[in-house]
This record gives C-alpha cells, sequence and structure tokens, in this order.
C-alpha cells in the first residue's frame, strides 16, 4: 500500500503473525515458529500482543530480533521475555519513523479462554502517514469502536470463542471503517494441531466451518467501502490436505 517514504508491503504469515516492511524497516507482529522463520525477515522492532506461545514465543523472537532490536509486550509477557519493553493499553512510543499506541485488547462477555482488560494488546502503527491496526484477541470493545482513520485492519474471527462471529466482527470492521481489513487468528484447530497434531478445539459457533465463517463475514461486508483481503494463514499439511 502507499505511504509517504515508499510503498508499505505487508505479508501474512501464520494464525496472528505479521511482516509489515517500510523504508527498508521491518517489523515483526507475533512471529511463531510453527512457520519456518526462514520465510520471516529480521526484525527492527517485534510487536508481541498477548502471552500464550502463538503470540509470545521465545524461539521465533530470538531467531528474528536484530541486535538491539525492541521487543514490545503487555505486562503478561514480562516474566518469559524479561528484556522486552512493557506497553500498558493506550501507552504510545516513536522510534525510527515508526509510532506505535497499545490499544486495549479484551472480552466484554464472559467466556474461556478469558481475556481481562488490560492484559493484553491490539496495536495502531503509524508508517509514513499510514495506520495500520492489529487488534490481537479482542470483542468490539469501545477503545477499538473509537479508532479513527485507519488504513489496514486485523481483526479477528472465532476468537473470542463465541463473541467475534462473522456477524460481530464485521459490525466491528464498520465501525472502524477501514480502508482494508483481513481477517485473522480464524482457525483455532489448525493452529492447536500445528504443536499437537492429536489437538482439539472448539470451531466457529453455530455449525459452521472455517471456511463458511469467513464467507459469511464477507457477506456481512459486501457494499461496504472497505477492500477485504484474504491471507494464507494456515499451511495445508496441519490438516492432512
Amino acid at each position: 500500500m502507499p505511504a509517504a517514504g515508499g510503498p508499505i508491503e505487508i505479508t501474512p504469515l501464520i494464525h496472528s503473525s505479521i511482516q509489515i516492511e517500510h523504508a527498508g524497516k521491518v517489523i515483526q507482529v507475533d512471529p511463531w515458529s510453527m512457520l519456518d522463520l526462514a520465510r520471516y525477515k529480521k526484525a527492527d522492532l517485534i510487536l508481541i500482543t498477548d502471552d500464550p506461545a502463538h503470540h509470545l514465543d521465545l524461539k521465533a523472537i530470538q531467531a528474528l530480533r536484530k541486535p538491539g532490536a525492541p521487543v514490545i509486550i503487555p505486562e503478561a509477557g514480562k516474566a518469559k521475555l524479561p528484556d522486552g519493553i512493557i506497553m500498558a493499553n493506550g501507552e504510545r512510543a516513536s522510534e525510527g519513523g515508526m509510532t506505535v499506541e497499545a490499544i486495549p485488547a479484551y472480552d466484554i462477555i464472559p467466556g474461556e479462554p478469558a481475556h481481562p482488560k488490560g492484559k493484553s494488546n491490539g496495536y495502531v502503527i503509524t508508517l509514513g502517514g499510514a495506520r495500520i491496526y492489529v487488534a490481537g484477541v479482542t470483542e468490539c470493545v469501545p477503545e477499538v469502536r473509537a479508532l479513527k482513520n485507519i488504513d489496514v485492519a486485523f481483526v479477528p474471527l472465532n476468537v473470542p470463542l463465541g463473541r467475534m462471529t462473522p456477524a460481530a466482527a464485521a459490525a466491528c470492521v464498520k465501525a472502524i471503517a477501514p480502508k482494508i481489513v483481513y481477517a485473522y487468528h480464524y482457525d483455532q484447530l489448525l493452529a492447536a494441531r500445528l504443536v499437537n497434531p492429536q489437538a482439539t478445539a472448539e470451531g466457529p459457533v453455530g455449525g459452521l466451518t472455517v471456511a463458511q465463517s469467513l464467507q459469511a463475514f464477507k457477506d456481512a461486508l459486501r457494499g461496504q467501502a472497505i477492500e477485504v483481503r484474504d491471507g494464507n494463514w494456515y499451511p495445508k499439511k496441519a490438516d492432512g490436505r
């Protein structure tokens, strides 16, 4: 996508991992070593949204972190990564032409797995005047609905379980009104089976398949002035196809 100082290149990697490049700088969001790390580029900045291993992966961070590169984490990740830079919800920092704001990511409707307020971060990243929102795992809380002038948004689908349904996720996207949106973090079973082939995980509500939930999300945004992009988030080998 265009931006001051040159285009921004966004590469969906796996589940919730995103690579963002601009003006010679590389940002990795939630890098995960379940994907071949050779597919990632070394990072000038790493952003971590939460503390589970598919968000905060020490192996991936160690492999991809350029010497001295900051790793921004929510406080919940401090025990795993003591030298991580803690950003609390609402804090903002700038370095090397990159601005990052930590956006609250939490549940409204109680349920498991729980995401309490203050534990996790989404991020708004500003590069060359363009604003990219990475939601993490959250419902459409007031702090999210209040976001303005978002160029690209990454919004969770089917998680929090039973809460960010296709309809709920689409309603959130309409409230934010980004130019471009990606649904991500949407196939919990495939992600679990990357770690343990025998794992089980709850699928989308209402008896939908993952593919049907993605289509329902797209259908709910039809007619909006929002480009819905697909990301190739899941390696085919995870489900044997």
